[in-house]
């Protein structure tokens, strides 16, 4: 006999006896137990489907097994799902014929697709159905699992027709209830799915988190959006990681118009699984009516949850400029406040340190409640940019703030109050502006602004970064193209040093590739001179000298006037790292890298020339290996830079690597097949003869031809 008590109130809750012949006496142990856990069950916590679970097994070892793994199931995790998973393999091994085994075998591939834990839910789905039929095949009531999966394939009247039927086969199963209630809902019918899902209560008072959350959603469909949310509240009690709770409180908040409690719990949502997105939820959940489907997923897609994948970040500083807001209330003003996102959107186009997104993708946020970490997801990018326009009589106001969207932490800010005249030359204005605090931000550091000054006009700044981009490709070809757009900005702008400035750097490039070495380094130092006449406090003007005197190898010249742009510009990235160049070629390498890992710091994205710098440094100190990851790391930015893959063939000889070397070699010469032996030892900038022979014979051993 047993009998099961209320301790505190002394009252008998339940008692049974148990009459058995004495044959096998651990039979008769394990017969007694289980069917006590099974009464203890109905009473305390399960209700009558306690019994349905354990008749059908005779096994207590199979049974305790089960209701560890229904355990782990209804924590609605993925790794209690798989430990479910394990354990009902266990029983079904230990009990082959234990049919309501099979049943939550099925629900677990189920929940891999809600979860989003699964490469094919199709599979899934197919998996779980055939569980589902081979339990009901075995006597197990799994007709509601069957209608469950009926319901999300679409198929709403056979889903009712199958659960129907498991109510009528069972007609005290809360869970049989539920997931009536549940397929009620998605067909529309939301009142009669109500009363089953209290119904589903009354039987089991100490429900599931899966009945209590399907209650809280069918609460909300009903307009009733308080009791949505406490239930939902209720099923996160009882599975703190259940995602779909999560989703179902979601929904009651933004349903309810309580929209920052609706963003809180997205956010949590987001936190058991950062991948989470709705697009795949709504292939799996959709409503027999669309307008229900589509009620539901505006409801979360407004507290922030992605309807598509997350993309992920790329490399390079990533960007979202939003439409401006138009404050002015005059919807004809709409074309400046959208202008100036245009504009900016276009300029920071032309940078290739950043990924910018298309103003297609980027407008779509236009005029709607935005969540910068929805934004990030959905377009895949770290940053976005956001701001507004409000015009008062001949004044207008915009306003701009560069946010990290991954963290919704605000980076930068500012205000631009002007006198509305020429609405396109104020476009241009605030876009450089924006544009340059932008890259002072995000790429090349205080640098930024030193360049900016010298360019009053939108495009001839736009044009300079254009030409620096070519630049940066480390490629003849690239070189050219700078120097054609450098006479653009002389054309353009011929009051600004810029244009020479760009211009001489073309000359310098030339003779450094062997190009008439003697004539493009004349046109180079008088374009130089032409810079400091215009403006000796421009910074860049001396780095330039700095360079010219070092390709025409009067170091002491060219250090002074490198310690010179130092010291007009203490912050200038480019400047301290040409400068190490400098140094490292008139043999101080240990000056050089203290200076190029400071213009490293400066400029956190840099272009490849920082990295083959620095090699170039490491090289001369004889750390080879240090000097191999530097010129690789300027690869991966230039892939098509044959002098870095030269100066990468030396370093493969130096280290003993003979085979890679010549790799490096054969590609470096594939790229600029004019490269020699005789070439390099005309243009090297080396005033150290010794390490410059070192050079000569491992590009001879590399495969580099003498040259004529």
């Amino acid at each position: 006999t047993a009998q099961l008590i209320d301790a505190l109130k002394g009252i008998h809750l339940w008692a049974e006896r148990y009459d058995r012949d004495l044959k096998d006496i651990f039979a008769i142990q394990d017969d007694i137990t289980k069917q006590i856990i099974a009464a203890l069950h109905v009473k305390l916590t399960i209700g009558e489907d306690a019994r349905i679970i354990a008749r059908s097994t005779n096994s207590l070892e199979a049974y305790l097994k089960y209701l560890q793994a229904r355990e782990y199931h209804f924590r609605f995790t993925k790794e209690d799902n798989l430990n479910s998973r394990r354990l009902l393999e266990e029983v079904i091994s230990i009990d082959p014929e234990y049919g309501t085994a099979y049943a939550l075998l099925g629900a677990t591939h189920i929940l891999d697709v809600f979860l989003q834990a699964t490469d094919s839910p199709k599979r899934s789905i197919g998996e779980a159905t055939e569980l589902y039929r081979k339990a009901i095949a075995l006597g197990a009531h799994a007709q509601q699992l069957l209608g469950f999966v009926y319901s999300m394939q679409g198929q709403h009247e056979k889903a009712i027709a199958e659960c129907r039927r498991a109510v009528e086969l069972d007609p005290n199963s809360a869970n049989a209830r539920t997931f009536y209630g549940h397929v009620l809902n998605k067909a529309g019918r939301f009142q009669e799915a109500v009363l089953e899902l209290e119904h589903s209560l009354r039987l089991d008072p100490v429900s599931s988190s899966f009945s209590l959350r399907v209650l809280g959603i069918t609460y909300c469909n009903v307009g009733r959006y308080e009791d949505g949310i406490a239930f939902s509240k209720k099923a996160i009690q009882k599975a703190p990681n259940d995602l779909i709770a999560y989703l179902g409180l979601t929904y009651a908040y933004s349903a309810a118009g309580r929209q920052e409690e609706a963003q809180k719990a997205a956010a949590e949502l987001l936190r058991i699984n950062p991948k989470f997105f709705l697009q795949s939820y709504e292939k799996r959940a959709a409503y027999k009516n669309q307008a229900d489907t589509d009620r539901m997923i505006a409801a979360l897609r407004k507290a922030g949850l992605p309807y598509t994948p997350p993309l992920p970040l790329p490399e390079k500083p990533s960007i979202a400029v939003l439409a401006f807001d138009n404050l002015s209330g005059d919807p004809k003003q709409e074309f400046f406040s959208d202008g100036i996102s245009e504009e900016i959107i276009s300029a920071l186009s032309k940078t290739d340190k950043l990924f910018v997104i298309a103003r297609n993708s980027s407008f779509t946020y236009k005029g709607k409640p935005v969540n910068v970490k929805q934004v990030s997801r959905e377009l895949g990018v770290r940053y976005v940019l956001e701001g507004s326009v409000r015009k008062s009589e001949d004044r207008v106001r915009v306003t701009a703030q560069l946010i990290d969207a991954t963290t919704g932490h605000h980076l930068w800010s500012e205000r631009y109050d002007r006198d509305l005249k020429e609405i396109f030359e104020l476009q241009d204005e605030i876009t450089k502006k924006i544009v340059v605090a932008l890259e002072v931000n995000l790429t090349e550091g205080e640098q930024a602004l030193i360049w900016s000054k010298k360019y009053k006009n939108l495009d001839v700044y736009l044009k300079s970064r254009e030409a620096w981009s070519h630049w940066n490709k480390g490629t003849l070809e690239g070189r050219i193209r700078h120097g054609q757009l450098a006479k653009e900005i002389i054309d353009m702008a011929p009051e600004s040093p810029s244009g020479y400035y760009a211009l001489a750097y073309h000359h310098w490039s030339l003779a450094r590739y062997g190009k008439s070495p003697r004539e493009n380094l004349k046109k180079a130092l008088e374009l130089a001179q032409k810079v400091i006449s215009i403006d000796e406090s421009y910074p860049f003007s001396h780095i330039l000298l700095s360079s010219v005197y070092l390709a025409m190898r009067q170091y002491e010249k060219a250090i002074a006037a490198g310690e010179r742009a130092v010291e007009l510009s203490p912050n200038g990235a480019d400047i301290h790292v040409i400068f190490g160049e400098t140094l490292n070629a008139a043999g101080r390498p240990n000056e050089a890298i203290g200076h190029i890992k400071k213009g490293i710091r400066l400029n956190p994205f840099p272009a490849y020339w920082y990295f083959g710098n620095l090699g170039s440094c490491y090289a001369q100190k004889e750390q080879y290996e240090k000097a191999r990851i530097e010129f690789k790391k300027a690869l991966q930015l230039a892939p098509e830079a044959s002098h870095i893959h030269g100066r990468l063939a030396v370093t493969y000889i130096l280290l003993g690597r003979e085979e890679e070397a010549r790799a490096s070699a054969a590609k470096s010469m594939e790229l600029a097949p004019w490269i020699s032996v005789r070439m390099i030892s005309k243009t090297s900038l080396y005033k150290d003869k010794a390490y410059l022979k070192k050079i000569l014979d491992a590009m001879r051993k590399a495969g580099f031809p003498e040259g004529a």
